[in-house]
Formats: structure tokens, sequence, C-alpha cells
């Protein structure tokens, strides 16, 4: 196996190719948490995984909540399924708590203003109450809580780490939070071993072929938690030494590269490349000069082609119409623009708009 196998790996565990789900939680079950902050572009990286499907999709079960977007890893927003939200939060907040202590202590916060805070929340949002941050903010201000924009932010954040709040049902274009007791009543706790051990089953099953290091980037904990999980799934995955590095995956995986090529638009902070610590299996062959595999350009909006990343590419809207404009790392073969059209088009289906390409 070499890096051009990795990638044709995870395109097909990650359901680039002939996916097996047609929900959206589903998919986002399979795949264990799917980073979120950009929520646009999160609807469209599931979008991606799930053919024939659109944006109205992916916000029905959003509003539904059948699908939850709250801080669970690293930290950030990422897409949870209410049965997995509780036992992920309980494994990860204690480390994203601990990295996160220097900045509550500069906006004076500690246990005693978080365990107030949580009261007014509580007394806000039960009964089934869905919020908007402005409307909670007007709570804990009046509580004398909150003076200013960075400490609210960063007890919404603790609360969503503590399973107090997550996700509601959009207002407009809004966001509103609400109790997690009340909107995933089903979720459930599972001993901290057994979470551990989950936890590296889904994202090696998904994300696989990865290291142990792509899973502490992934996941944020310790290198020795991590490294524990793996070690109890041994009898469950394959595993493969590429470059002194051991890749552990879904041993059934197919490494047969799709034929015609297929291009996919992927989104900023796609798993595709968000979900590793090391991304050089995106650039298999030799990068660009102006390119760094591990930088940042492959957290942007990046085209692949047969998991390689050939394109930034930038979208803009108009009236009933999104723009699309790339920004190829090469010059590009009459193949590669055929096949980027292809998804282009996908894309514009997607959000039900007309396509223009410049």
């Amino acid at each position: 196996m070499n890096l051009t196998d990795i990638a044709f790996k995870r395109l097909d565990n990650q359901q680039f190719k002939g996916t097996r789900f047609d929900t959206p939680a589903d998919l986002v079950g399979w795949m264990g948490a799917v980073q979120a902050q950009d929520y646009g572009a999160a609807k469209w990286a599931l979008g991606l995984r799930i053919p024939a499907s659109n944006d109205a999709l992916m916000e029905q079960a959003f509003t539904e909540g059948r699908i939850l977007r709250t801080h669970v890893m690293r930290p950030t927003w990422h897409f949870v399924t209410p049965a997995d939200i509780r036992w992920m939060l309980e494994l990860t907040a204690p480390r994203v708590n601990t990295l996160a202590t220097y900045y509550y202590r500069q906006v004076e916060l500690d246990e005693v203003v978080f365990q107030k805070a949580k009261k007014v929340l509580i007394k806000a949002l039960e009964g089934g109450h869905q919020l908007i941050r402005e409307e909670l903010v007007s709570a804990l201000v009046q509580s004398g809580i909150v003076n200013n924009d960075l400490r609210m932010t960063h007890i919404m954040m603790w609360s969503e780490l503590d399973g107090l709040i997550c996700s509601g049902a959009r207002r407009g274009k809004q966001h509103t939070y609400a109790l997690l007791d009340e909107r995933a009543p089903q979720a459930k706790s599972l001993p901290r071993e057994e979470a551990l051990v989950e936890l590296a089953r889904r994202y090696f099953i998904s994300h696989g072929p990865a290291t142990v290091q792509d899973f502490v980037w992934w996941s944020g904990l310790l290198m020795v938690d991590a490294k524990a999980g793996v070690d109890a799934l041994k009898s469950e995955l394959g595993c493969e030494v590429i470059d002194g590095q051991t890749y552990w995956f879904a041993p059934t995986t197919t490494i047969m590269p799709t034929r015609p090529p297929v291009a996919h638009l992927l989104p900023n902070y796609d798993e595709y490349t968000v979900g590793y610590g090391d991304r050089s299996a995106v650039f298999a062959g030799d990068p660009p000069n102006h390119l760094d595999p591990r930088g940042s350009v492959l957290l942007n909006y990046v085209i692949i082609i047969d998991g390689q990343a050939i394109s930034a590419w930038r979208r803009t809207f108009k009236k009933g119409k999104v723009i699309i404009e790339l920004k190829p790392f090469a010059p590009l073969s009459d193949l590669q623009n055929q096949t980027i059209q292809e998804a282009a088009q996908r894309y514009a289906d997607f959000l039900g708009l007309a396509l223009e390409i410049v």
C-alpha cells in the first residue's frame, strides 16, 4: 500500500464511493462526528456523501434533532447524533476543558461562575424552549454573570461540553440552543473505556487508513488514550506500515480507483482533509511548490479528483445562482475540467441554484 492507495481507501470509507447511507443521521453516526463550525459547509459535507440529497434534507434533519451540533472535540463544533452525544462529551470534554483553563481564567470564569450560569440557562431553556444566543446573553447579563462577549463565548462552550445545552432548531438563519436532556432524551452514557474504544472504532472504520497520531489530532485525546483504544481494536482492524508509520483501517476496504475519474468539491473543514494530522496522502505525487501538503490550504475549499487535491475553489452567490471560481494548482486537462463541471453541477443541484463557473 502506498499514499495513492491510502487516498482510495479513505474515499471508500468516507462514503465518497457507493455510499451505504441515505440519511444524515446514519452518515454522521458512521463518521462518529463531522466538523461543523461552518454550518453551511458542513451540510454540504454531508450532502457530498449522500447521493441525490439536497440542502433541505440536511436542514430538516437538523431541525428535527436527528443530528445535533455542539462543541465536542479539539474544541470546535461538530455534528453528532443524539444517540452518541452524551458519551462522546463525557469522553472528550475533560481534555478540552483542561486545554481551555487558561482562557477561562483570562475572563475570570471558574467553577462557581459556571454553576451560577448553569442555573440561569436551565431556567431559561427548560420546558422545551429554544433560544438564540442574544436571548441567553440577556438572561445572563440580568443575573450579573456576563459582561462581555468573550465571557459569553466561553460560558456557552463550557455549557455544551458539560452536556447541559446543545443545538436547537434554527430560527430563520439564527441558531438556537436547547437543553440536551430535552433535545436528546435518548442520549446514553458509556463507561470511559468502552467509550474510548467506540470512538476509535468509529474513526478508523470511517477515516482509515489512519495513524494513531491522526486519531489523536482528530479526537483531541491524549496519546496514551488513543493507543489504548487502538490496542483494544487490533483484532478488528487491518494495519500496514508505510515509511515507518502504522496505518489502521477496516480490513474489507477496497483500493480500486473509480473509472472514469470523479471530482468532488470539498467544503472547508471537510473530514477528508481536516480529519488527519498528516494530510500528505492528498498530494500522493509531488505537491505544487507553493503548497504545503500538511498546510491550511487543504482545510479550505479544495477540489479532489480520485482523492488528490488539484484545485482550490471559491463560491459566491447571486440571485438564483452560485458562481464557482476555480484556482487550479496546475493546468487542468480537458477530462479534469469535465469532471469538475459535473461535480460543480452536483453542488448547484444540492443548493437548488443555477451554476456559473468562472
